[in-house]
């Protein structure tokens, strides 16, 4: 009897451990990538813009072929919104709606992560003219992971594993562009 309460003890100093050292962990994600692509900032925002083109280059929409998509409103204005299922776990079920546009500008996004697991986040994508022909293009996923699940937070990689994503698609978009 003596053992067990021992090893309940232990078990709940742990658990305490784990749950106080979660407490004073960091929430919250952010990672960003950008490139720079030779064409003009307007053509390069009229692109970027509509959901059904982030689709041509996003990583993520390109691992399942068969990913059902789904689109409410007017692409390419505030409220739009663009919804996927797929069965590959990778990609899972969400949506993603346009929630502020600053004209040639910024585009700011809702993520809405519903398979296989359900969280959110938010997200931009932004474009600078540094020349007549050149455009920097940077995109960015901002997210908390709530307590105590924080504490895998360091150990996730968020910004490896999201942002070799985002690369990815930011040199897809360039060899669209620069066709």
């Amino acid at each position: 009897m003596g053992a067990i309460k021992k090893i309940l003890a232990a078990l709940i100093l742990v658990a305490a451990i784990v749950l106080i050292t979660a407490y004073f962990m960091p929430r919250n994600y952010a990672v960003e990538r950008e490139i720079i692509i030779h064409k003009p900032v307007d053509s390069i925002f009229t692109y970027v813009r509509y959901l059904k083109n982030q689709n041509e280059f996003s990583v993520w929409a390109n691992i399942d072929p068969k990913m059902k998509l789904t689109y409410k409103g007017t692409d390419g204005s505030v409220g739009a919104l663009s919804a996927w299922e797929s069965k590959v776990k990778e990609v899972g079920v969400g949506e993603q709606e346009i929630t502020k546009i600053t004209e040639g500008k910024r585009l700011d996004f809702a993520l809405r992560f519903k398979e296989p697991m359900n969280d959110t986040a938010v997200g931009f994508m932004s474009t600078e003219s540094l020349a007549a022909d050149q455009t920097k293009v940077k995109w960015g996923i901002n997210g908390v992971i709530p307590y105590p699940m924080n504490i895998m937070l360091p150990f996730m990689k968020m910004d490896q594993m999201i942002g070799n994503d985002l690369q990815k698609g930011l040199d897809n978009l360039k060899a669209k562009m620069e066709e």
